[in-house]
């Protein structure tokens, strides 16, 4: 390939949190001959988005094409940001996109959103759901690449016995519910002495804090390891039986793409994205947001029954298989090419 590839995004590793899409994506192009200039590492927002400013501006000659990590947080003004100034020099740019309330933030800042999306070559969509919300919303210029995992990283386990031995792992913030894994175990306690959780990730908005005060005040069987590595938590994940995710917004996660690969039955909010990812009674269990009875009910419907938890993971494991990347480089490759 003749030109390098910029490629913008919140590289989170600097300051210890969990990998980005930018900080694993960037290395898998790399692996296929690709030339990938990144930004940014900076915790500062403003001083990270000089930096993203700076690295396109000097590459602005030699870039065939800008990729974009956008966000719908506050995170998705980098993106704008970014996308004016690739328009005004011309460069084509890409954004990729993620997090599940991205539809909403279409609504919100129509203007801004129209500039942004319009004016890219394509949008990258790693889920059928911001798809479709996409192409609702008038965008015809969006192609799917899904989300992607190295498959052979994670070993299936085959689970005979299923207990309520939990495993969460996500970034403590609200959007991701992390008080509702406990309160479901605070209800599994009263039913369960063995029961267990262990909550694995980094601290967001302060709502670890947030949950460890409660779980002492209820005097909860929960272990809070905060940011481990991915073979670290694989590693850890073989002590335990179910997956659960609790998100009130969500898009593909790559973390129950994760525990599917593990061989972990997985209990998700039925949220954003997940009904495309999960099919309820095939490869997961899905419930509504914020309930605990039902979450709770999931996990004893999987304790009694076994037999359907190995259906489950069996069919998640070779769901996933799709997603390895030796099949998702294929699409990559083919946009970057052109």
């Amino acid at each position: 390939m003749p030109k390098k590839i910029v490629y913008i995004g919140n590289m989170t590793q600097a300051w210890k949190g969990v990998p980005t899409t930018i900080e694993t994506l960037s290395k898998q192009l790399q692996r296929e001959g690709i030339q990938i200039i990144t930004a940014s590492h900076y915790r500062n927002k403003a001083k990270r988005l000089l930096h993203m400013l700076l690295v396109v501006l000097r590459n602005s000659r030699s870039t065939k094409y800008v990729l974009i990590d956008t966000y719908s947080t506050q995170n998705f003004w980098y993106a704008v940001t970014i996308g004016n100034v690739c328009r005004l020099l011309h460069i084509p740019y890409i954004p990729i996109l993620h997090g599940g309330n991205l539809p909403q933030r279409l609504q919100k800042n129509p203007s801004q959103s129209k500039k942004l999306f319009h004016g890219a070559k394509t949008n990258v969509a790693p889920s059928h759901y911001l798809l479709e919300a996409f192409q609702k919303e008038g965008y015809s210029n969006v192609t799917f690449i899904s989300n992607t995992i190295e498959i052979d990283q994670y070993p299936f386990k085959q689970r005979n016995e299923v207990l309520p031995k939990l495993l969460w792992v996500r970034s403590f913030a609200k959007i991701y519910h992390p008080m509702l894994a406990l309160k479901v175990l605070e209800r599994l306690q009263g039913l369960f002495p063995v029961a267990s959780l262990c909550m694995v990730g980094p601290d967001k908005d302060g709502s670890l804090a947030q949950c460890q005060a409660y779980a002492t005040q209820k005097n909860l069987n929960v272990t809070f390891t905060g940011k481990l590595s991915k073979k670290e938590w694989i590693d850890r994940s073989q002590d335990y039986d179910i997956f659960i995710n609790t998100t009130n917004f969500d898009n593909t996660p790559v973390s129950v793409m994760e525990a599917m690969a593990l061989g972990l039955p997985v209990i998700s909010t039925n949220v954003g994205g997940i009904p495309y990812l999960l099919k309820h009674k095939t490869d997961a269990l899905c419930v509504p947001p914020n309930d605990v009875e039902v979450f709770v009910e999931a996990i004893i419907t999987l304790y009694q029954t076994p037999e359907m938890a190995r259906n489950i993971a069996r069919h998640a494991r070779k769901k996933v298989m799709a997603f390895d990347w030796s099949v998702v480089k294929d699409h990559w490759l083919h946009l970057l090419q052109d």
